[in-house]
C-alpha cells in the first residue's frame, strides 16, 4: 500500500477499505466545515485529496532586498496606471473649461481633433499598467507551486477546501503587510473608478447640442466655393452644366454634409422646372444648388444627364429629376434631394440665403426642423 492509500481523502476515509465512520460531510455540518481554517481542513485530508506537488518557489524573503526592490516595482507601476487614470478624468472634465477646447475642430490647414486621442492613449496606458502590474506582482512577489490534482468529486467538503485554499493563497500573497502595493492600488482604483464612469457623464455633458445631424455649416451669406476655394458667379458655367460646391468656411471642402451641386439648367429646363411648393425662390436665375448627397444611403451623387434632366446616383442607380425640384424617378430612393436657397451678395458671388430647410443624407434622417 503506498503512502497515498493509507491517507484519507476528500471523501473523509471513503477511499480507505475497512470499516469506518462517514467522511466530513457526513460528520459535519456546512457551517462547522465554513468556520474551519485550512490547517483543519488539511487534517481532515484536504491536503491529500490527489494533490502532488511538483515544485515549491516560496518567492522573494520578506523583507529582503529583492522583495523590496519588486514592491517598488509594482507599486510604481500601479501608481502610474492610477496617475494616467487622473490625467483621463481631467482631460475628459476640462477641455474647454480650464484647459484648451481640444474638441474635435476645422482649421484653415485641416482638421485637428486632440481629445478623444488623448483619452485612448490615456485608457489605453493606464490599462496597459494595470496588466503589466498585475505580472509583476504575480511572477516577483507571489509564491510559486507547481501541482496536479485529480478531479474533486464536487461534495461541500471540496467547495469549503476550495474557498479556504484561495484566502490562504490571499495571506502567502504577503499583500497586506506590503503597504506600499496596497496604497498604490488603492490609489489606481480610485482613478480607474472615475475613469470608466467619465463616459456616462456624456449623458449630462453632451458636447453635440442643437441639431448636428441635421444641420450643416451652409448659412446666410456663406459663399458657394469650388475646391480650390475660389467663388463663382453667374456665368461662370455653361448651360447644362454642373460644379460641385462647398461652404466658404475653414475645412468646409471637407465637411462630409456639405458638398453641394451647383447647376445651371438649359432654357428649355428653366421652362420645364416645377420647383417643390414653398421653395419656388429657391434657385436664382437659371442655376439650382442641391445636396450631394444621395438621400438612399448617403453616397454622393455625381453624374448629371443634361438631355434627360437626371442626377444619378451611381452607387445603387437612384435617379433624380431637377426640374421637378430633384424629385427621385427611379431606383432606392425616396425623397428629393434638398435644395439649398441661392442668392448672390454685392460683389455678385454666389451665396446660400441659408441652411437646408431639411436634413442632409438618408431618409432615416429625414424629419422637420424648426
Amino acid at each position: 500500500m503506498t503512502a497515498r492509500e493509507d491517507r484519507p481523502g476528500s471523501a473523509g476515509g471513503h477511499d480507505i477499505p475497512g470499516p469506518h465512520h462517514g467522511g466530513p460531510d457526513d460528520d459535519y455540518t456546512p457551517e462547522q466545515l465554513a468556520a474551519m481554517s485550512r490547517e483543519d481542513l488539511d487534517r481532515l485530508g484536504a491536503s491529500y485529496d490527489g494533490v502532488e506537488v511538483l515544485h515549491v518557489d516560496p518567492g522573494p524573503e520578506p523583507g529582503s532586498r529583492l522583495e523590496k526592490r519588486a514592491i517598488r516595482q509594482v507599486g510604481f507601476t500601479f501608481a502610474l496606471a492610477g496617475l494616467a487614470a487622473f490625467v483621463f478624468v481631467v482631460i475628459y472634465v476640462g477641455s474647454g473649461w480650464f484647459l484648451p477646447d481640444w474638441h474635435w475642430t476645422i482649421t484653415e490647414q485641416g482638421w485637428s481633433a486632440f481629445f478623444t486621442p488623448l483619452l485612448g492613449l490615456l485608457m489605453g496606458l493606464s490599462l496597459a499598467l494595470v496588466g503589466i502590474g498585475l505580472v509583476l506582482y504575480t511572477k516577483k512577489l507571489l509564491p510559486h507551486e507547481t501541482a496536479v490534482q485529480d478531479k474533486h468529486d464536487g461534495s461541500h467538503f471540496d467547495r469549503v477546501t476550495t474557498g479556504a485554499t484561495l484566502v490562504g493563497g490571499l495571506h502567502n500573497s504577503g499583500l497586506a503587510r506590503r503597504k506600499l502595493i496596497t496604497r498604490s492600488l488603492a490609489f489606481m482604483g480610485g482613478g480607474l473608478g472615475l475613469m470608466l464612469l467619465m463616459p456616462l457623464g456624456g449623458l449630462i455633458k453632451n458636447p453635440n447640442k442643437g441639431n448636428p445631424l441635421g444641420t450643416t455649416n451652409w448659412a446666410k451669406g456663406v459663399r458657394l466655393v469650388r475646391n480650390d476655394g475660389s467663388p463663382i458667379r453667374p456665368g461662370d458655367q455653361e448651360p447644362g452644366s454642373l460644379e460641385t460646391v462647398f461652404p466658404a468656411v475653414p475645412g468646409g471642402n471637407i465637411q462630409a454634409d456639405a458638398a453641394t451641386m451647383l447647376i445651371r439648367l438649359r432654357p428649355e429646363q428653366v421652362e420645364e422646372a416645377q420647383p417643390r411648393i414653398g421653395q419656388a425662390d429657391f434657385g436664382y436665375g437659371e442655376y439650382v444648388a442641391y445636396s450631394k448627397i444621395c438621400t438612399h444611403a448617403g453616397c454622393p451623387v455625381s453624374l448629371y444627364e443634361q438631355e434627360t434632366s437626371r442626377i444619378l446616383c451611381p452607387c445603387h442607380q437612384s435617379q433624380f429629376d431637377v426640374t421637378q425640384g430633384a424629385k427621385p424617378v427611379f431606383g432606392p430612393a425616396t425623397r428629393s434631394l434638398p435644395q439649398l436657397p441661392i442668392t448672390v451678395d454685392d460683389e455678385g458671388y454666389f451665396v446660400a440665403r441659408r441652411d437646408y430647410i431639411e436634413a442632409v443624407g438618408p431618409t432615416y434622417w429625414n424629419r422637420e426642423r424648426i
